[in-house]
């Protein structure tokens, strides 16, 4: 990202966060409202993972953005709130979560991606840039029921998903990259071209 000029217009793009009830979405944005990665706050002290709890009230969760010599408001909205139904929303961005350690929540993104169908796309052939996010990274244990990244990669490609990233909110692993990934789509849609992948989808 670079620092936007002076004189640029602002632009908002407003983000939406889908997916099953318990599945990380609000530890996620509550995390990177907090703006750090966990760190210990003595040598030696074990990491704070701690997570404030956020209110529906907060929502959108406002972030400026500067991308390719661009500046814009990024509006993030969680599913949860119950003052205003997420399919009344206008989105320029949708964001499909999953729970890595639950694979009911990945087999439920086939429904989701049919709800972003019926309420956002108007147009034969009209699409709006989806990013496939994996939460919960650090649950990911092995066994019979593991969700390996290659299984989300396919599925990914399947629902035609844009862009596919994971990561753990509690011990920030590949937080910053995710954010980066989804404020590179956001920026991308204030473009000419817009914020849809080219020849497939993207992994992080």
């Amino acid at each position: 990202m670079t620092e936007a000029t002076a004189g640029e217009t602002d632009a908002t793009v407003t983000l939406l966060l889908l997916g099953d009830a318990g599945c990380g979405k609000s530890t996620f944005l509550s995390r990177l409202k907090r703006g750090k990665k966990p760190s210990p706050s003595q040598p030696g002290a074990a990491a704070d993972n701690t997570v404030e709890a956020l209110r529906d009230s907060d929502q959108p969760f406002i972030y400026d953005i500067r991308f390719s010599k661009k500046k814009f408001t990024l509006e993030l909205y969680d599913t949860a709130s119950p003052n205003q139904h997420w399919s009344t929303l206008h989105p320029d961005v949708v964001v499909l979560a999953f729970d890595i350690s639950n694979r009911e929540t990945l087999a439920g993104l086939k429904e989701w991606r049919q709800d972003i169908i019926r309420y956002f796309q108007h147009g034969h052939g009209e699409r709006i840039p989806v990013m496939m996010l994996g939460l919960k990274r650090d649950l990911r244990q092995e066994g019979e029921d593991i969700i390996y990244p290659q299984e989300t990669y396919r599925i990914a490609q399947e629902l035609r998903c844009d862009s596919y990233a994971e990561c753990s909110a509690v011990t920030g692993e590949l937080l910053a990259e995710t954010f980066e990934d989804l404020a590179r789509m956001a920026g991308m849609t204030t473009t000419e071209k817009g914020g849809q992948t080219a020849g497939g989808c993207n992994i992080l």
